[in-house]
Formats: C-alpha cells, sequence, structure tokens
C-alpha cells in the first residue's frame, strides 16, 4: 500500500554504501532498520571546520584545516611513542601525532613530497604546532570538501562521525520531490520552507542555530511528524466511532444495589465520568474511552459502576491489571463492593493450578462468570467468555495495543474503557491516546487529607529512624523505598537489601523486603503480612509504585530521591493516601544535587496535584523520558520535542479538523499529499493495526 515514491526511503539499510554485515547490526541499533531511519537521525551540535589562517598567525587549541606539503616521517623508537609526520603550509612547520598505527598505512596516506588538505585540532607545545591523528586527511584537490560546518551525531561505539556523515548523504540523495502536504502559509506561523529543503539543510547547517528546536528547520520537520500523528489518529478515531458496536442500557437495579451499600459518597467527578461513559455505553458504536485520574481519586469504583450497566444486560465483562498484586487488589476491591449482590466475579492469573483454571475457563464459558479480573493471563487461547461486551483495562502503558485488541476481540463488539493513574500533560494526552475519548477524576473522595511532604538530608537518617520507631509503636505502618536492588560499583545509591538488613537491626522481624527479583507468590506473601500488620515496615524498590493499597500505611520515606522522576515520586507518594489519616512523605537526598532535582523536590513539597505535576515532569525532563521509564505506551518521536513544539501539536490538531471536514476520505491534491505524509512517517501501521482491532 505504500506509495512506490517512498519504495527508495524504505529500503534496508544495507542497501547504501558502505553497510556490511558488521555494521548492519550497530546501525540498526543506533539508528533504525530502513533508510529513512537514518534520514531522521538529526546532528545535535556541529564543528567549525573553516578556520584556514596560515599557521604562522594560527591561534591554539582551534579546529584547522589547511593544504600542507610532507616533508619526513620519524617512525617510533618503542611501542610507546608516537609516529610523527613533518610537514608545512609554507609559512610554518605542523607535526602530525600518531599513536598505534601501521607504517604502511601512514606512508599510503601522507606520501613525502607530496600536498594533503587535512584538519583537525592544533595545540602549540614545545614551540612547535602539532596535531594528534587529524581528523580528515584528502588529496589537496578536495579541500573544499573539508571547509564547512561538519554535522556531528548522536553515536555509537564502533560507528564514526565520518561514516554516518557518508550514510546521511547516501540517504539524502534518495529523497525524491514530493507535492507539498501543508497548506502553505496558513497553517504555521513560520517563514515557508519545504520538507525537501528542511531535511536538507539540517543535515548541512549553517550554523549551530539551525539544529535548535526552535530554528525554522526544526519547526517545519516537527510539524510535519506531528500533523502525520494527528491525522492518523483522527482517522483512526473517526473509524472507532463508525464502528458497530451495542448498546447497553440496563435497568439500573445492579448499579442502584451497589451505590447505595458504598460506605462513601460519590464525588462530583466520579459522577460526571460515569454519565459520559453512559453516554458512550447507549451508543450503538464501540466505546473507546480514556479515565484518568489521580492516585486514589476512585477508579475502581467507576470501572464497576459501569459494568454493572452492561451485566444488567446479561452480558459478562473482564478487567485487565499489568500485575498479580494489582489484579488481585482489584479483585478483593470488586469482590467487597459487590458483596450485597449475587454477582459471581473471579480472579485468573498465571500461578493458579491447572485444575483451578480449567474450572474458570468452564464457568466462564457457560456465562456463570459476570466479572473477570485477571492479568495478561485473561487473552490466552483457553480463555472464551459465553458473551463478553465490555473490557476495562489498567495502567494502559503496561500493555501494548496487540494486547488491548486480543482482549477486545474475545467478545462481539466490545466497549473499552482504559484507566491510568499517571497524570498525562495535555499534549501527550493528543499524541498518545488522541484515538480515544477520555473522562477525567480530578478530585479526590470526601474526607481524604492531604498528606504532607518533607524534604531533608540523608545525613539525617538517625533522626528519621528514631520519628519511625516512635510512630510504628502507635500503630503506623510506613514504607522505605530504596532505587536499587543490590549495590554495584557503578553506583552509591543505598540498596533495598542492605537497608532492609539495617532497618532489621531496629525493628525486628517486624520489617518485610520485596523487589522486583522476586516471585510473584514471594511478594505476594510479603504484602499480605503488610496489610494484615505482621510486617509495619517495607523496605522495597519501585515495583510499588502502581496500585499497592493499604489503608494503614502512612508513612513514606524516600532515599535519594534526588534521582528519581516528578512522577514517579508522585505515584509513590500515592501510596499513602489510601486511607483517611493525613499522611507523611520523607524525601532524602544527598550531594551533589542538579538544580533540576532541587526543582522536583520544592515541587513536591508544593503540591499534590498530579496534573500539575506531569506537566511540569514534562518540561523539566524534555520530550526524551516523559513520566518516567515504564511509560513507554506513549508516541515517540524523532523530530519533533513535545517540550518545545506543544504549540504546533495544537495547531496541527486544528488543521486535521479541518482537512477532515472539507476531505474526510484524503481525496483533494492536499489529501493525496497527506497520504504520502502519512506512511512517510509509518502512520499507516497504527492506521492498519487499529482498523484491525
Amino acid at each position: 500500500m505504500r506509495p512506490s515514491i517512498l519504495y527508495p526511503l524504505f529500503s534496508p539499510i544495507d542497501s547504501l554504501k558502505g553497510i556490511g554485515a558488521k555494521y548492519q547490526k550497530l546501525i540498526k541499533n543506533l539508528c533504525g532498520p530502513k533508510v529513512i531511519d537514518i534520514l531522521f537521525h538529526l546532528p545535535y551540535n556541529v564543528v567549525d571546520r573553516t578556520y584556514t589562517s596560515p599557521l604562522s598567525n594560527a591561534i591554539n587549541n582551534k579546529i584547522w584545516t589547511g593544504v600542507v606539503t610532507i616533508t619526513e616521517h620519524i617512525p617510533p623508537q618503542t611501542k610507546k611513542h608516537p609516529y610523527r609526520v613533518y610537514c608545512t603550509d609554507g609559512t610554518k612547520e605542523l607535526v602530525l601525532i600518531f599513536f598505534k598505527v601501521y607504517k604502511d598505512s601512514i606512508e599510503k596516506n601522507y606520501p613525502i613530497g607530496e600536498k594533503r588538505a587535512i584538519s583537525g585540532k592544533i595545540e602549540y607545545f614545545n614551540g612547535m604546532w602539532q596535531m594528534t591523528h587529524p581528523d580528515f586527511v584528502l588529496p589537496e584537490s578536495r579541500l573544499k570538501d573539508i571547509l564547512c560546518l561538519e554535522p556531528v551525531y548522536p553515536l555509537t561505539s564502533g560507528i564514526t562521525n565520518k561514516m554516518m556523515t557518508k550514510l546521511i548523504k547516501d540517504s539524502l540523495n534518495r529523497v525524491p520531490s514530493f507535492s507539498e502536504w501543508q497548506d502553505v502559509g496558513s497553517q504555521y506561523d513560520l517563514e515557508y520552507i519545504s520538507f525537501n529543503d528542511a531535511i536538507k539543510r539540517i543535515h548541512s547547517p549553517k550554523n549551530i542555530e539551525d539544529l535548535l528546536p526552535n530554528s525554522i528547520l526544526r519547526k517545519r520537520l516537527a510539524y510535519d511528524e506531528l500533523l502525520s500523528n494527528q491525522l492518523a489518529l483522527a482517522l483512526i478515531r473517526q473509524r472507532v466511532k463508525a464502528k458497530k458496536g451495542r448498546s447497553f442500557v440496563g435497568d439500573n437495579s445492579l448499579y442502584q444495589k451497589v451505590v447505595s451499600s458504598l460506605p462513601f459518597s460519590l464525588t462530583n467527578a466520579q459522577i460526571s465520568a460515569l454519565d459520559e461513559i453512559s453516554q458512550d455505553q447507549k451508543t450503538p458504536y464501540k466505546m473507546l474511552r480514556l479515565l484518568q485520574g489521580d492516585v486514589g481519586s476512585g477508579k475502581t469504583v467507576v470501572a464497576l459502576l459501569s459494568m454493572l450497566k452492561v451485566i444488567e444486560n446479561g452480558v459478562q465483562t473482564a478487567l485487565m491489571a499489568p500485575t498479580e498484586i494489582l489484579a488481585k487488589q482489584h479483585y478483593e476491591t470488586i469482590l467487597d463492593l459487590c458483596k450485597n449482590t449475587d454477582l459471581k466475579v473471579e480472579l485468573l492469573t498465571g500461578k493458579l493450578r491447572p485444575k483451578q483454571k480449567r474450572e474458570i475457563y468452564e464457568a466462564l464459558k457457560n456465562g456463570k462468570i459476570n466479572i473477570l479480573i485477571g492479568t495478561h493471563a485473561l487473552f490466552t487461547e483457553q480463555v472464551e467468555f459465553k458473551d463478553l461486551g465490555y473490557v476495562v483495562i489498567d495502567e494502559q502503558h503496561r500493555f501494548g495495543v496487540n494486547q488491548r485488541l486480543a482482549l477486545s476481540k474475545k467478545g462481539s463488539l466490545c466497549d473499552v474503557l482504559v484507566m491510568t493513574a499517571t497524570p498525562i500533560p495535555r499534549s501527550l494526552l493528543l499524541t498518545a491516546y488522541g484515538d480515544m475519548d477520555y473522562s477525567k477524576i480530578a478530585e479526590l473522595p470526601k474526607g481524604r487529607k492531604p498528606s504532607k511532604t518533607v524534604v531533608m538530608n540523608v545525613n539525617k537518617l538517625p533522626s528519621v529512624i528514631d520519628a519511625l520507631k516512635r510512630k510504628l509503636e502507635e500503630g503506623t505502618r510506613a514504607y522505605w523505598v530504596c532505587p536499587l536492588v543490590e549495590e554495584s560499583d557503578k553506583s552509591d545509591l543505598a540498596a533495598a537489601t542492605e537497608r532492609f538488613e539495617m532497618l532489621k537491626n531496629h525493628f525486628g522481624d517486624k520489617v518485610g523486603l520485596i523487589h522486583g527479583k522476586m516471585k510473584e507468590s514471594e511478594k505476594d506473601v510479603v504484602m499480605e503480612e503488610f496489610k494484615q500488620g505482621k510486617k509495619t515496615l517495607l523496605v522495597a524498590t519501585t515495583v510499588i509504585e502502581v496500585g499497592v493499597n493499604v489503608p494503614e500505611a502512612t508513612i513514606m520515606i524516600i532515599e535519594h530521591a534526588e534521582r528519581f522522576g516528578l512522577a514517579q515520586l508522585h505515584q509513590l507518594r500515592g501510596r499513602i493516601k489510601r486511607g483517611f489519616d493525613e499522611g507523611v512523605c520523607m524525601l532524602l537526598y544527598s550531594y551533589p544535587i542538579s538544580n533540576i532535582s532541587k526543582e522536583r523536590l520544592n515541587i513536591m513539597k508544593q503540591t499534590e496535584d498530579g496534573f500539575f505535576i506531569a506537566e511540569k515532569d514534562l518540561e523539566l525532563r524534555g520530550g526524551g523520558e516523559i513520566l518516567g521509564t515504564r511509560q513507554s505506551g506513549f508516541a515517540n518521536f524523532k523530530l519533533a520535542d513535545m517540550s518545545y513544539h506543544q504549540n504546533l501539536l495544537l495547531k496541527a490538531r486544528d488543521d486535521v479538523i479541518n482537512i477532515l471536514k472539507t476531505d474526510p476520505k484524503l481525496e483533494s491534491k492536499r489529501g493525496t499529499a497527506l497520504k504520502t505524509l502519512l506512511y512517510l512517517f509509518e502512520q499507516d501501521e497504527a492506521v492498519k493495526t487499529y482498523l484491525a482491532g
């Protein structure tokens, strides 16, 4: 389906000159498997090779380019000595220094009596100019090839900048002449430049400013990428909204029964989200909605109540969670909320015995299970529903699109609700979840007290332990979070295992340990002991970041808090906001601490608003690593940077709205060019994946 004009750009990288089997893997890991990936591998700096002053007037420690005549070779006396090649530009002598080189190679490249164009850093040493390992050596006639601003690319071991430059040059020769897909002059307030000119000029920058995010070149390329993203998502959304679904209009009997027995009142934000979901459920089209809610805002209750509307129609529902701990927690919460009903709620995880699994499969197939809760075990082949109509997926970013589709395909015309406790900045909502409608619960249940956040230097550890001892004796439970499982030579971070041993000396058997390398069954045992109060202090890595629910735990101590991202700190702090007692979060830091880390800790002290924190996280981190390293579900842009190009994103969204109003099938001249744009940025794969679902 890809237009033939793009075939050269989507050829494998080994079709370029100079990429044999040796370099193919390195280049693939650095850039990607196709020529287009090399083209979108942008330089981040420039080296000025235009300085050509006579050596008699040259400036020390500067990159110098010029023509020299080779006068003498002096091979090394021992292996420790360098090989020296003497030459002159006619005004001053220059010695070229080489370490660990072959004599034959040097003699071939620098023949005595001949002229060579060279470039490299010159240094004045012992009354003479010297250059160690010239960056370039070419015949005199090719001096103009070196006299330029050389782009500097991100590299990997085994790949040189010179090699990267050659590959880029070869890739640029394959760029076809594209028809313009932008509405020139009206969509973004920029000096006009075409895609072809922008991509060529950014690989031949005239100055460092050309490479900055706000340069006309980067803006043009970023806008193209964002437009392709927004157009793809809008086409998917258009298709999803037109997809035949099922209309669920219940009699409210189960809904009212559960709501009336809740030990709390629903917040206005929960009621609003339920109304929006209910409107979707009533339509004869498939629902695809994202439910955003900060930690402890009551998303599980909203999910359950929306499930009841479907169950009232005699249809089954499923809830999928990313970990067994979280799945079990949802199961216990929902089971408790449904205790006054006849609903059959079951938990399916990978660690169940074969007999238990078979019983669940049988009951599910016969329609005896109303709500099935589980992990990825839900989308194995053996799982067959009698009539699945509604799927809730928790912590969407932990699952791939294909997993989401696999579960929704198990039912006939399933509605899908996706939940996340990770507050998402507006720009990422548009780029990662633009195919979905979304609801937001920006309100905590009544009676919840804000937690207090304290920032302290780690050298106050003894007084922290003394204060903790008093609190634990009063019946409080606490988390102690460490960033690593064990010490390594590369890091001085406090290790969970070492801290666990130290704290055991103070608190005895009341201390538990949980980390990512433990088996699920081992984690479950420790968590159960902590929930029941047999353990009152839980030493943990960030495995407790999402979903752990122990209302009695109101103290959290985070070591080396300066090493955590903002959103991760916010997620961790959320663990102590499950009950109705005031929580205390202690952020321990050590020196050296960067300005960005200081700002993060100050923001944590100032606010508990997850949505504000998410925006700040985006600002501080830039587009590279949004909301912590695990947030793999977000769109990864090669040319756009969300910390600079949010205004372009909003323009792209508005542009797409206008495009689809006037040309919904992309049949106009611009529409045809826009189809090429979709394929250029590989949005065709996203479209096909979603349309298949």
